[in-house]
C-alpha cells in the first residue's frame, strides 16, 4: 500500500475511534488517542516517555530554545517524562489526529537482547530527550494495524501488545535508538537522570535539594546540572517548578477547583 493511502487509512481510523477533543486513553493500555478540531496556542503539557505518531495536522513542541515539529511526516520520540509547551495546528481543514504509545522499559530491555546492538559512546544527541524522526512506511503500517485492532476489544487484547512491541522495536532500530539504549545502561548519564526524574515525579510535593539529587545520581553538582539540562533543556529547580505547576493545573481540572483554593488543596494533600 502506498504511504499516502496508509495516511488516509490512519486518518479514517482515528476519526472513527476518537470521541471529542483531547488526548484520551484508549481500550489498549499504554495507548492514547489525540484529536483537536481547531488550532490551539502554546500550552504547558507533560508527556510521559512515549512515541507520538500524527496522522493529520501538526504539533510544535517548545523545549528550551528548541522547537520540535511532529506531523504526518515526522513522529515524536520522548525518552523521559518532560514538561514543555505545545502548539496545535490543524491543516487543510482536517482535525489534528494522532496516537501516543507509552515506552515500556521492560519491552525495551527485552528487544535490545534480541538483536546485536553495538552501543557507542553517548553523543550529545543521545542525551536529547525529545526529537522528531522521519516516519517511514514500516512505522506507519504498524500504526495503522494498531488502530485497526482497536476496533475490537478482543483484537486489541490479543494483537495490540505485539504491535506495540513492533513499534518500539522500529524506534529502537531507527535514528533515536541510541537515546533509548542509553536508558538501558544503568551507569549511563541518561539512565541516571531518568531515575532522578522518576523520583521527582513521585516526591514533587516534598522539598528537593539539588545537592542530594546529584549525590544519589553519583555525579558532582556541576556534572549533574550539565547532564540534567542536556536531557531536559532546563535546570533541576525549573523542572521541579514546572512539575508542581502542572500538577496544580491537573488538580484544578480534575477536582473542579478554582485557582484560589488549589494551592491550599495541594498543601492538604501533602500533609496526608
Amino acid at each position: 500500500m502506498a504511504i499516502a493511502d496508509q495516511r488516509q487509512e490512519m486518518v479514517a481510523l482515528l476519526l472513527e475511534l476518537t470521541q471529542g477533543e483531547g488526548m484520551r486513553p484508549s481500550i489498549l493500555e499504554g495507548v492514547k488517542l489525540t484529536r483537536a478540531d481547531r488550532c490551539y496556542p502554546r500550552t504547558p503539557v507533560l508527556y510521559d516517555p512515549s512515541i507520538v505518531i500524527v496522522a493529520s495536522g501538526r504539533k510544535k513542541g517548545y523545549v528550551g530554545d528548541k522547537c520540535i515539529v511532529y506531523d504526518a511526516n515526522n513522529y515524536l520520540v520522548l525518552t523521559v517524562p518532560l514538561p514543555f509547551e505545545c502548539e496545535t495546528e490543524t491543516v487543510d481543514d482536517q482535525p489534528l489526529l494522532g496516537v501516543s504509545i507509552h515506552i515500556e522499559m521492560s519491552t525495551l530491555s527485552e528487544l535490545a537482547l534480541k538483536f546485536d546492538v553495538r552501543r557507542k559512546q553517548a553523543s550529545d544527541d543521545a542525551l536529547n530527550s525529545m526529537c522528531a524522526t522521519p516516519l517511514d512506511p514500516e512505522m506507519l503500517g504498524a500504526a495503522v494495524r494498531l488502530l485497526k485492532c482497536m476496533r475490537s476489544p478482543v483484537d486489541a487484547k490479543v494483537l495490540g501488545p505485539a504491535i506495540i512491541r513492533e513499534i518500539t522495536y522500529r524506534v529502537l532500530c531507527g535514528a533515536r535508538g541510541d537515546a533509548l539504549l542509553e536508558l538501558l545502561a544503568r551507569s549511563s548519564q541518561m539512565a541516571q537522570i531518568f531515575t532522578t526524574l522518576q523520583q521527582i515525579h513521585v516526591k514533587y510535593a516534598e522539598p528537593l535539594e539539588v545537592t542530594r539529587l546529584a549525590e544519589e545520581s553519583g555525579m558532582s553538582v556541576s556534572a549533574f546540572h550539565h547532564t540534567f539540562k542536556a536531557v531536559t533543556a532546563t535546570s533541576p529547580l525549573q523542572y521541579v517548578k514546572s512539575i508542581r505547576l502542572h500538577k496544580a493545573r491537573m488538580m484544578m481540572v480534575h477536582d473542579g477547583l478554582g485557582a484560589a483554593i488549589a494551592p491550599s488543596h495541594a498543601r492538604l494533600r501533602r500533609k496526608r
